[in-house]
């Protein structure tokens, strides 16, 4: 009889010992999962915030570069319209047209400084610069930011014993960021004033 409560004790120590490790393997399992799907929605984010960057350069640049040839435009018909006013007072040969000459450049002159009291198409031009530049560095920060966070993922999908959950739960590799042929390629902002 001993030997039959001593046999039950063993088992029921086997017993208990499988069902806790079984538990604490389930546990690793679940902990493990929980921290692969945490990657793979850090990845899926910081794609996002990459594509958020290029949507920004593609609805931003156009629009500036619209602006600044406006303005530059607008400046060049200014300046030709003094210099046409100007031209006119040099030919004047008589003194009507002289008068008519001098008027044309005073209300040209005016124009300039009632309508556009700063010639801005430099300081446009600038602006358009440091808004090129803002957009590549964003760019290049979030791409930086995926890079990161797929790195971490891999690492994680790749790494023993985390990568036997990877495997069970189809969790793959990501990609790094690499640039595909035009889409990466910043708008030519010459072309876009011309």
């Amino acid at each position: 009889m001993k030997k039959l409560i001593v046999a039950g004790a063993i088992l029921a120590i086997i017993v208990i010992v499988i069902g806790i490790v079984a538990g604490g393997l389930f546990l690793w399992f679940m902990e493990t999962k929980n921290q692969l799907v945490a990657s793979d929605e850090g990845v899926n984010t910081a794609w996002g915030n990459v594509q958020s960057a290029y949507q920004r350069r593609a609805d931003l640049i156009p629009n500036l570069a619209k602006t600044v040839k406006a303005s530059a435009e607008f400046e060049k018909s200014l300046q030709t319209e003094v210099t046409a006013a100007r031209a006119g007072i040099a030919k004047a040969s008589t003194p009507a047209e002289l008068e008519q000459s001098g008027g044309a450049l005073d209300r040209a002159i005016n124009v300039v400084f009632e309508n556009y009291p700063e010639i801005k198409s430099t300081e446009n031009f600038l602006s358009l610069q440091d808004e090129l530049s803002g957009s590549e560095n964003r760019i290049k920060v979030e791409r930086d930011n995926y890079n990161k966070a797929v790195m971490g993922y891999n690492i994680k999908v790749r790494s023993f014993p985390s990568s036997i959950v990877a495997g069970w739960s189809n969790m793959k590799e990501k990609q790094y960021f690499g640039a595909s042929a035009g889409s990466e390629n910043a708008p030519d902002v010459g072309e876009l004033l011309n």
